[in-house]
C-alpha cells in the first residue's frame, strides 16, 4: 500500500447493487486516491429500487475488526453508515476513540431506506447527544433530521445550538431549496447550493456523499472544504446517468 495515501474506513452496510454501503463508499475513496478499508454490519438483500431483507453483524465481530485495524493502520477518518441500535453506535465509536483519539468521524444516519425500511430507531435523546458529542461531523436529510432533533424547524433554521457535533443538513429532500446543502458550524452556518448541472435522484447518494467527506477530510481539507468539494463530486455523480446507479469515473 502506497505510504502517501491516508487510510480511510467505513463501517457500514453491504449493499449487493453497489450502489449503497460499503462498496459505494470504496468506490468513492479510490477516486479520491485515499486507501479505503471495510468493516459491514450488514449483509443485505435489494437491488437499487427495493429493499428486501437485513441480516445485521454481531457487535463483538465489528468490534474486533475495528481492533484489528486501528492496531496495525493509522486510520486518518472513519465514516460509519447503518447500524441497529444507538448502544452498538456508541460502542463502535467509543472503540474507535479508544484507540484513536486523532481519528475524525462522519456519521451518516441512515434511519430509512427509500423504501420506508427501518434500520434505526431513536429511543433516547439523552444517549444520542452523549454520542454526538463524539463525532467529528453527520449529515442527515431533512426527515432524518426531523427524527434525530424533534425540535428542528423545516427550514433548517431551527436546528438547537447546543446539538454537540457539527451537521451538514442534506438538501435533497428540502422542496423549498432542492439541492441547497446547509452546513452548521458551531459559530458559523453556510449553504452550499447546487449548481446548473442536471441532476438525477440516485440509489445511495447520501453515501457517496458521507464517504467523500470522509476522503476530503482525510486529505488534510477543512470541514468546510470537504464539504464544499464532496457537493461537486456528488453532483457530478448524480448527473453521470439517468438511472438509479452513477458512475463513479467523476
Amino acid at each position: 500500500m502506497s505510504k502517501d495515501r491516508p487510510f480511510v474506513l467505513t463501517i457500514a452496510g453491504l449493499d449487493p447493487s453497489g450502489g449503497a454501503g460499503i462498496l459505494a463508499d470504496i468506490k468513492t475513496f479510490e477516486q479520491h486516491k485515499v486507501t479505503g478499508f471495510a468493516i459491514s454490519t450488514a449483509n443485505t438483500i435489494q437491488t437499487e429500487n427495493q429493499f428486501y431483507e437485513i441480516q445485521w453483524t454481531d457487535l463483538s465481530f465489528i468490534i474486533r475488526s475495528i481492533e484489528t485495524l486501528f492496531l496495525n493502520y493509522t486510520i486518518s477518518v472513519v465514516k460509519i453508515g447503518i447500524v441497529p441500535s444507538l448502544y452498538d453506535l456508541n460502542r463502535i465509536i467509543s472503540t474507535i476513540k479508544l484507540h484513536s483519539q486523532a481519528t475524525q468521524i462522519v456519521w451518516d444516519p441512515v434511519l430509512k431506506s427509500t423504501t420506508k425500511f427501518d434500520f434505526l430507531q431513536i429511543e433516547n435523546h439523552l444517549d444520542l447527544n452523549k454520542i454526538l458529542s463524539k463525532i467529528d461531523l453527520i449529515t442527515p436529510n431533512y426527515q432524518e433530521a426531523a427524527i434525530l432533533f424533534p425540535d428542528f424547524i423545516s427550514d433548517g433554521i431551527g436546528i438547537p445550538n447546543q446539538i454537540p457535533t457539527q451537521i451538514l443538513l442534506k438538501g435533497g429532500h428540502n422542496k423549498n431549496a432542492l439541492g441547497n446543502d446547509r452546513l452548521f458550524l458551531k459559530n458559523e452556518v453556510l449553504d452550499f447550493l447546487p449548481s446548473d448541472k442536471e441532476c438525477y435522484e440516485k440509489h445511495g447518494s447520501g453515501c457517496v456523499l458521507s464517504s467523500a467527506i470522509a476522503s476530503n477530510l482525510a486529505l488534510n481539507q477543512t470541514i468546510k472544504e470537504a464539504c464544499k468539494n464532496a457537493k461537486i463530486y456528488i453532483e457530478n455523480y448524480l448527473s453521470s446517468t439517468s438511472s438509479l446507479i452513477g458512475y463513479h469515473y467523476v
